[in-house]
């Protein structure tokens, strides 16, 4: 997919957008867990949304509008996921008024999850993951088999 300067500033307006309803944030900002990206390819737009599906930004990207290709989704998820991980180097998520840890997820027209962008915590918070759960049931059953021999 090609994807221009324009279309770049573009999400990162629309993002920086969203970030500012969590500047000037309130009490209520806090519980935040999950912030939701939204690209429309049928239209080329891009709906950001907090985890109690209220409308922070949206913006459309001109990059999207008239592409057909199967392969939108991944195209999307990619370049979402650098342009978050950019804004977040350059300190574009500090000083918002959300408690970590807190995520930037990919969600589809049925606003169903497809992939989690960017997970913002602190040092010190554990970010679960399928290799890290993988054979987890066989070690607490011998864990408990075990203790209960003795």
């Amino acid at each position: 997919m090609r994807f221009s300067e324009q279309s770049k500033a573009a999400v990162i307006s629309c993002m920086e957008e969203a970030m500012d309803k969590y500047r000037r944030g309130t009490e209520m900002n806090q519980a935040v867990t999950d912030i939701y990206l939204q690209p429309r390819q049928d239209v080329g737009e891009l709906v950001i949304c907090n985890d109690e599906d209220e409308e922070l930004a949206r913006t459309i990207v001109v990059d999207w509008v008239d592409y057909e290709e199967d392969d939108f989704d991944v195209e999307t998820e990619r370049i979402l996921r650098n342009i978050l991980n950019g804004m977040k180097s350059t300190g574009g998520f500090d000083k918002l008024n959300i408690m970590k840890p807190y995520s930037f997820v990919l969600v589809d027209e049925e606003k169903e999850s497809v992939a989690e962008l960017l997970v913002m915590d602190d040092e010190d918070t554990l970010v679960i993951n399928d290799g890290l759960m993988e054979g987890l049931d066989e070690d607490l059953d011998k864990f408990l088999e075990d203790l209960l021999k003795e």
